[in-house]
């Protein structure tokens, strides 16, 4: 198995293909500015992608909140360098985690344990599934502090929930709970706090139960299904499919539905 990579301030286990991600910096509420969260998120999506054991990974936070978003307290002295200086941070810090989510092969279920803040929220709506417990909330409140989603929220966002709600939320700024966000779509499930990291799992555990490089394949056609035209989505199709065909595990999958078995795959 490959090694873990060393991280700051999260910590990352794998157990059954199905790695989880927890952030443990409850002390500013698991914030992703004046933190190592960052580069700990980074370093995480970048060993998924280098791995094959890995076939889901899970995000969640320690403590009262999944993530904060910016940290407040440090906010305005950050706001003191000048522009140029500011839009390179911006570049070298935050806006890396969104090219790295979508560069991540493997499914991302975000478990959002409690408030989902700013680019707490956004970090949410980069994975492809999100399952709350009824502690959770959410909220684009940037424009609460005189500033706009500099993490690339508003693409997210849009995507998500179409132009109409993701202008709503993101001009009013205003937080909604989690029966709220089941019922727009931005959950797709709500639990009670003690049974969310089980509902995550349960449902990391059926993706990671198939084929490890179908599941790859088709994250990555998901994806590329957001910017292509249909010419370009079915191009990719067939050469992802070939790809797959002549893969061991496609044999085995096979093999076990006519033996009426579950598959062993090994991601070969």
């Amino acid at each position: 198995m490959t090694a873990l990579p060393k991280l700051t301030d999260a910590t990352l286990t794998i157990d059954n293909r199905v790695a989880t991600l927890t952030f443990n910096r409850d002390d500013v509420r698991n914030a992703l500015t004046s933190t190592e969260l960052v580069s700990d998120i980074v370093t995480t999506l970048q060993w998924a992608n280098s791995t094959i054991d890995a076939s889901v990974l899970i995000i969640t936070g320690a403590g009262s909140a999944f993530s904060a978003g910016g940290n407040i307290k440090t906010m305005g002295e950050r706001a003191k360098a000048p522009p140029h200086e500011l839009q390179r941070n911006y570049r070298l810090g935050i806006q890396r985690i969104p090219l790295a989510m979508q560069d991540t092969d493997i499914p991302v279920i975000a478990a959002v344990n409690g408030p989902a803040i700013g680019a707490g929220f956004d970090l949410s709506n980069m994975c492809d599934i999100r399952i709350g417990s009824t502690d959770a909330q959410f909220g684009e409140t940037f424009v609460n502090l005189g500033i706009i989603p500099g993490d690339g929220g508003a693409w997210f966002l849009n995507r998500l929930l179409g132009y109409q709600r993701a202008a709503e939320l993101t001009l009013t700024g205003r937080i909604i709970k989690a029966d709220e966000a089941k019922a727009l779509g931005i959950l797709l499930e709500v639990t009670e706090p003690g049974e969310l990291l089980p509902a995550a799992n349960k449902m990391a555990a059926k993706i990671a139960a198939k084929p490890p490089l179908a599941i790859r394949y088709a994250k990555r056609l998901l994806k590329l299904a957001q910017r292509q035209n249909l010419d370009e989505h079915l191009d990719a199709c067939s050469a992802f499919q070939a790809i797959c065909h002549k893969t061991e595990d496609h044999q085995e999958a096979l093999q076990a539905f006519f033996d009426k078995r579950k598959g062993a795959f090994k991601g070969q």
